[in-house]
């Protein structure tokens, strides 16, 4: 289990504030700092938004996956925000994000980070995913759909 571990419940925020992509970074890397407890706020919204002036991380209709190297980080983490209404996050297909996958890797660990990546990038081609994480109300519910998505893709490769 990759996801299950970099995406923890209390890295999972169900109800999300925000409505534009800079606020959302904010409002994720706020729920990073509180639960973690590492003081890397402006560290990891350079990093964020830096990676972003590149290419929009809006991926796929309605999902978004911000991610940045950190070096002060030890180990692959990452933090979930579902936005309801949806966010205007100047994705690639215009539309709106409703969830979104922030990821923050050791600056060293190229490897990992990939994995990370391609693992949820899997979980996005199925079309049963998106919609089952926009019916759950609870961190937990979200966490157990990732689990249960990622157990079905470990089963099938």
């Amino acid at each position: 289990m990759i996801l299950g571990k970099v995406f923890s419940p209390a890295m999972i925020k169900v109800d999300l504030e925000s409505e534009e992509k800079e606020e959302v970074f904010e409002e994720l890397v706020d729920v990073f700092v509180s639960k973690s407890g590492l003081p890397l706020r402006r560290e990891i919204l350079e990093a964020i938004n830096e990676r972003e002036t590149k290419l929009s991380t809006g991926i796929k209709t309605g999902i978004a996956v911000p991610h940045a190297r950190i070096d002060s980080i030890e180990e692959i983490c990452g933090v979930i925000g579902v936005s309801r209404v949806g966010l205007d996050y100047d994705s690639l297909d215009g539309q709106p994000v409703h969830l979104v996958f922030l990821i923050l890797s050791p600056g060293g660990d190229c490897f990992g980070y990939l994995r990370v990546l391609r693992r949820l990038a899997l979980l996005m081609e199925n079309p049963e995913f998106y919609p089952s994480i926009l019916k759950e109300k609870t961190a937990e519910g979200i966490h157990s759909v990732i689990c249960r998505f990622e157990d079905e893709l470990t089963d099938s490769l």
